[in-house]
């Protein structure tokens, strides 16, 4: 079965620091954890029944081989996946606050360029993959490098011919990127062909300088839809004239890493099977992003961004329960 949503940009290990509230010098250990934004999404929509393909690019490590393993498990479609022997698969270390919050603390000895994501390439990326997908989702940190940036706009560009819609999580991550101070305008450079937008409220005031959903509707007048996700504040959601507010369900805090890649998978999976022309429906809508939102809460019960992700039957029994 084709992927119905294709999913580009990096896998790598989040190493998730053991003890909560210390500093990096004082962690002890760490459990590594399979990640990356666009794996998280490919993985979450597979778990939830609807189909998706993952292209990025890993080393031919040992971590770049359990990550195969793992979305292969998943049924995540991996020919799109480009392999490096010279180029090792990413590892980023994550410390955690007491409340399960988490902030990226490097990548150890590697900098930023030195990692199979970096290097993407767009020639070997099969067309199969790329045809037939009804959407497209992207992140900011393939940006960061300059042959995955062209990668990544050629895929736009493709996709786009094909009548694919493009899908935004900023996923702002400073650390990534060797000048921070370029990403806000190569970000801002590709919302022109975005049709829906994910971020955070963090996000919004260092992209737009607010985070009123009304204000950043005016700001991109192309993008369709707008979700702007407030952690333990719950979600704003903007499509046309239909805006509304879900708050964030309970649920006990492990881990918030992933919890945004579970919140968007939750979104496109109901979208995938109610039809684009849900979005023109203001009680659907509410409906997907609660679905979104349950996701992500049954996510960060557990430790890491892809072992926790549940399925739609976990996702209803949780709503049901609410």
């Amino acid at each position: 079965m084709s992927a119905k949503v294709l999913c580009l940009g990096e896998a790598l290990w989040d190493y998730i620091a053991d003890q909560s509230g210390v500093t990096f010098e004082d962690v002890t250990s760490w459990t590594p954890c399979p990640g990356g934004a666009p794996a998280n999404v490919a993985c979450g929509l597979a778990q939830l029944g609807t189909p998706a393909a993952f292209v990025g690019a890993v080393g031919t490590d040992e971590e770049g081989e359990q990550l195969i393993s793992i979305f292969q498990s998943r049924g995540v479609e991996i020919s799109g996946i480009q392999r490096y022997g010279d180029k090792p698969t990413r590892k980023a270390y994550v410390l955690r606050t007491e409340g399960g919050d988490r902030s990226f603390a490097g990548f150890g000895e590697g900098a930023p360029t030195s990692f199979a994501d970096a290097h993407l390439q767009f020639k070997d990326i099969p067309a199969q993959v790329l045809d037939g997908v009804d959407y497209l989702v992207i992140g900011s940190l393939g940006l960061a490098y300059r042959e995955t940036r062209s990668a990544v706009q050629q895929t736009i560009s493709y996709c786009l011919d094909q009548k694919t819609k493009v899908i935004l999580d900023v996923n702002w991550r400073p650390m990534f990127w060797a000048y921070p101070e370029a990403a806000r305008p190569m970000i801002q450079g590709i919302l022109p062909v975005v049709s829906i937008l994910k971020l955070t409220e963090e996000e919004a005031l260092w992209l737009f300088e607010t985070d009123d959903i009304d204000l950043l509707a005016l700001d991109l007048p192309s993008v369709q839809g707008i979700l702007l996700t407030k952690g333990a504040g719950g979600c704003d959601y903007l499509f046309g004239s239909h805006r509304g507010h879900v708050p964030a369900l309970a649920r006990e805090i492990i881990d918030t890493t992933g919890a945004g890649d579970a919140f968007l998978a939750g979104f496109l999976g109901q979208l995938c099977k109610a039809g684009i022309e849900a979005i023109a429906e203001g009680g659907k809508l509410g409906a997907m992003v609660e679905y979104a939102s349950a996701a992500a809460a049954l996510t960060i019960a557990g430790m890491g961004a892809i072992a926790p992700q549940p399925t739609d039957e976990m996702i209803t029994n949780f709503l049901q329960q609410q």
